[in-house]
């Protein structure tokens, strides 16, 4: 009998925990919630973050305010992230660099990426561009291997640092076509772009909104984008899957992430949230002008996603070589 007493009385005690985590989904949010975003102002994902943040802040009645915290590529931004309180009013917009590259970019991260956040959304992904300076005699991908092939070492690739997107998609590109290129590692993307253009690098992957206004004004030119399909606003240039290597697709995904713990009821507020912006007819196009490609998720599908690419990078640095610093 004091057993089944017992019984009840736990029954009855996770009862009333669930409708009081049901009351508190219901009444969240009741004051603003803070946005941590990893990056710069004016970077594609403070953009992105941004915009989500704003469109969702009408729905859910309170405001969310984004937070630039930028530095070591995401890292300090998804400490603050992990250690904030379980209760929905942090989150943080976050990707493939930070959850999936990182942690075998480096020996100690203050933070485990599966283990210590909520993954509430992810949204979204874009591709990279292959891009080449305006006086390599190369204009297709065939040509650009034929090239380096009969240059082996000579021509420079450029990146935003070891173990970043750029040089990772540039390093299964190398291996895929059998060349022998040479890594240049810069302080950011921007500084790569800049030398692509003087020509003191000949190869360069980079993101389609900085991408375009170089094409445009004729100082570069894309050979190929990492997607599996043609980016709209380079619709003559073909994917590198297309032009002659089916197995290589590469994009960056977003996220959008909040400490572990956070009761699932608010989870799937937030969730729904991010969903009815990514949805929105306008959005997606808006985003895709610039080469984002928005989608809806789970959060069950998103933390899947992250345990996967998770783990496929983990082989991918082993098999390149690249050691945590």
């Amino acid at each position: 009998m004091r057993d089944r007493a017992s019984h009840v009385m736990r029954f009855a005690a996770v009862v009333a925990m669930a409708l009081s985590l049901e009351a508190a989904a219901q009444d969240f949010p009741t004051r603003p919630i803070r946005l941590v975003i990893p990056y710069p102002v004016g970077g594609t994902l403070d953009i992105v973050g941004r915009s989500i943040g704003q469109l969702a802040s009408t729905s859910l009645g309170q405001p969310i305010v984004p937070d630039n915290q930028p530095g070591a590529t995401g890292v300090l931004a998804h400490g603050q992230i992990a250690r904030a309180a379980p209760d929905g009013y942090t989150i943080g917009i976050s990707g493939l660099s930070p959850l999936a590259l990182a942690p075998h970019q480096y020996k100690s991260l203050p933070y485990h990426p599966i283990r210590d956040f909520s993954y509430l959304a992810c949204f979204g992904e874009t591709p990279l561009v292959l891009d080449v300076s305006a006086d390599l005699p190369v204009r297709t991908i065939p040509e650009l291997v034929a090239y380096a092939k009969a240059n082996p070492g000579k021509l420079n690739f450029g990146s935003a640092g070891l173990g970043n997107a750029a040089h990772l998609a540039a390093e299964l590109f190398r291996k895929a076509a059998g060349i022998d290129i040479v890594h240049v590692p810069y302080k950011g993307n921007a500084l790569a772009m800049t030398d692509l253009v003087a020509g003191r690098i000949q190869i360069l992957f980079d993101p389609p909104q900085t991408t375009l206004p170089q094409v445009g004004a004729g100082k570069i030119r894309s050979l190929g984008v990492t997607s599996k399909v043609r980016f709209p606003g380079l619709p003559d240039v073909p994917t590198i899957a297309e032009a002659g290597y089916p197995d290589y697709v590469f994009s960056i995904w977003y996220a959008m992430i909040a400490p572990a713990g956070v009761p699932a009821p608010v989870i799937a507020r937030l969730n729904g949230e991010i969903n009815k912006v990514v949805r929105d007819p306008a959005v997606k196009q808006r985003f895709a002008a610039s080469g984002s490609a928005l989608y809806e998720s789970t959060p069950e599908a998103c933390a899947a996603l992250a345990q996967k690419e998770y783990d496929q990078w983990k082989r991918v640095f082993t098999d390149l070589g690249i050691q945590a610093e």
